[in-house]
């Protein structure tokens, strides 16, 4: 049964179409009317009109700090409470531990309709290497269920004397398979010559550079655009991403707006990271609490490629969240006023995009990465965000959650609580 092809029959498309989905290997091959596709050799799987979507990427996770919040207390509950909390509790963790929650949190975002991840893995003093190798292995087991990327998040200074052992284990990162770059050179006390290293590394390596940039609701340190002009003068050409950049939310249009062109210019990605920034960010305002959010009509007004993630889940950093981009989405509708569409556009096309992944669409010649969720229209689905979904991966189907809610009559004895069950 495993290789015949899959039939998803009568899915409802965004625009109101309903439709059968034929997928042939790992690609869309048919998409026509609902009804009019012959079953005859598919694996027929009946949607009966739930909403059929290009699946979402998650772009800016740390798998290996997931799931940790109840054993890491961060009751600061800022940026640097949870680093400080998180660097005293690291050199606890095994990588076997590591491992295993890591692939906890995978799974749930794999079970959300995540076909694609990508993550940061920790290096340092106190966790060397394990963390990172932890995350590999994790991501070498989930091939053929979800593509993971990885990247090597490097301990701050690299520069400098001070700098030499953290340069090395990013170089030793690299050459054990991490997929990029990683650092947060803002908290670097050289964050020119952190991009510098960052951005030579990579190039070496041939892989994209995805960094922490400024987390902070302040102006300055404005690392984003000492990168911008780095890669603007080096051309450096395998992809560039800036998480955060939550202090350009804050900036004066006269300067957001110029900026916001430069970046564009470099050809950098930003990663909007609503949950984690909600969480953390404004602690010290009493009123009229900032968002946190980076400035998202600006930055795509200029034209830079907008993607968002969830970030931390359930960590010192973010200590809730469930792995589900339908949740970012969500957040990015009542905190950032993105329309549905915007706001979806972000964790699915754009999101690929940042990632250098092939575009994802519901048509023949596709790659065949697929969400389907029980919702009328994707502003249901957004503020729903229920768990009765199907994933498809590659052309498989790599997760698939039912619900059934019952509504006993009113004479019934006990009343049945909704049943939920998955396999992945």
């Amino acid at each position: 049964m495993t290789g015949l092809p899959l039939l998803l029959r009568d899915a409802l498309l965004a625009d109101g179409r309903r439709v059968d989905v034929r997928i042939h290997g790992a690609t869309i091959e048919r998409v026509e009317p609902a009804g009019t596709v012959d079953t005859a050799g598919a694996r027929v799987v009946e949607l009966d009109g739930q909403l059929l979507l290009p699946a979402p990427m998650e772009i800016h996770a740390h798998l290996d700090k997931a799931l940790s919040t109840d054993a890491v207390p961060n009751p600061a509950g800022d940026l640097f409470g949870a680093v400080t909390a998180w660097l005293a509790y690291r050199p606890s963790l095994t990588r076997e531990q590591v491992e295993r929650s890591s692939r906890a949190a995978l799974d749930c975002y794999l079970g959300h309709g995540a076909t694609a991840v990508r993550t940061h893995a920790d290096l340092g003093e106190g966790i060397g290497l394990r963390a990172l190798q932890a995350v590999l292995a994790v991501r070498d087991a989930a091939a053929g269920r979800c593509a993971v990327q990885v990247t090597a998040f490097a301990a701050v200074p690299l520069t400098g004397e001070a700098g030499a052992a953290n340069r090395a284990l990013l170089a030793e990162a690299l050459a054990a398979g991490a997929d990029g770059v990683g650092a947060c050179p803002g908290l670097d006390p050289d964050p020119a010559g952190c991009i510098a290293i960052c951005l030579d590394l990579a190039a070496r390596h041939g892989v994209p550079l995805d960094l922490h940039i400024d987390e902070w609701l302040h102006p300055e340190p404005c690392s984003l655009e000492l990168l911008a002009d780095a890669v603007i003068a080096t051309g450096f050409p395998h992809g560039v991403l800036a998480g955060h950049c939550v202090s350009l939310g804050m900036m004066d249009p006269e300067r957001a707006g110029p900026l916001a062109d430069k970046v564009a210019r470099a050809g950098i990605a930003v990663a909007c990271l609503p949950q984690t920034n909600l969480y953390l960010q404004g602690r010290d305002h009493d009123r009229a609490v900032p968002r946190g959010l980076t400035a998202l009509r600006t930055l795509r007004a200029a034209g830079v490629t907008v993607a968002a993630g969830g970030d931390n889940l359930q960590d010192p950093f973010q200590i809730l969240g469930r792995g589900d981009p339908l949740e970012t989405a969500a957040l990015l509708v009542l905190a950032g006023h993105d329309t549905p569409e915007t706001a979806y556009d972000a964790v699915s096309a754009q999101a690929r995009r940042a990632a250098g992944l092939p575009p994802v669409a519901v048509a023949p010649g596709s790659p065949a990465e697929l969400l389907a969720v029980r919702a009328g229209s994707l502003r249901e689905a957004l503020a729903t965000t229920t768990a009765h979904r199907l994933v498809v991966h590659g052309g498989r189907i790599v997760a698939r959650t039912t619900v059934t809610r019952h509504h006993p009559d009113d004479h019934e004895a006990q009343i049945s609580p909704a049943q939920i069950g998955r396999t992945a």
